[in-house]
């Protein structure tokens, strides 16, 4: 397995950044353009995603879509387009950061860092997790409802399993938020709302009225198996 596949047509900054994330102990692929980063996606495992948006024809945005789509791996947008319109549709689209160009290479790899370490090491070596017809394997990071995958943002799926890992218990927003985002995120406790919901959209029979995902009120959430 690679740690982190770079996707990004300027040569000259992708050699720099593979240089740099060498030198800090990661494995690096870099791939010149969308359709070459998404056929190396195909046929090697991924730790997480480096991804620039201005690419020859097909972009980083439906990379990203793309990706998520198909992936559970954290994504990390660079990209030399700034302003909010930029970062909301690049998040929107399933990327878990978005970093403005020119930016350091010591805040990417401070990133880059706290990405890997949520995904793949915040919870302990239980590896499959059930609860009535909902599977997680948490060895390809995969869920599977009555037997079909259900294809998860990064974020969804790291709140599902810290949901499934405490079934039954009342967990605070804002632990909860603390525990997938990061207190240092830029993100608002709003953001936990927008990711229940949609986990409730693709679990619950009846999204509007969850039997596994519960509201707590004046708490947070806590998940009960049926």
């Amino acid at each position: 397995m690679v740690d982190i596949l770079i996707i990004e047509d300027n040569m000259e900054l992708s050699t720099i950044l593979s240089d740099f994330l060498l030198d800090e102990g990661y494995s690096v692929f870099v791939a010149p353009s969308g359709e070459e980063g998404l056929q190396y996606l195909a046929e090697y495992p991924v730790k997480l995603l480096l991804l620039d948006i201005m690419l020859p024809e097909l972009d980083g945005f439906a990379v990203c879509r793309i990706t998520r789509e198909r992936y559970n791996l954290p994504i990390i947008i660079m990209s030399a387009r700034h302003g909010d319109d930029n970062k909301i549709i690049g998040l929107e689209l399933g990327a878990d950061d978005y970093l403005e160009k020119p930016f350091s290479v010591n805040l990417l790899t401070a990133k880059v860092r706290s990405h890997l370490r949520r995904s793949y090491h915040m919870f302990d070596n239980k590896q499959l997790l059930s609860a009535g017809d909902l599977t997680i394997n948490r060895d390809s990071m995969k869920v599977y409802l009555k037997d079909e995958l259900v294809v998860m943002t990064s974020k969804e799926y790291d709140l599902l399993v810290l949901l499934m890992m405490n079934k039954g218990k009342a967990l605070r927003k804002e632990w909860l938020f603390d525990a997938v985002w990061g207190i240092d995120s830029f993100s608002e406790l709003s953001t936990l709302t927008v990711h229940i919901s949609k986990l409730r959209e693709k679990i619950e029979t009846n999204p509007k009225e969850p039997r596994r995902i519960l509201t707590v009120w004046g708490i947070g959430y806590k998940y009960e198996a049926i």
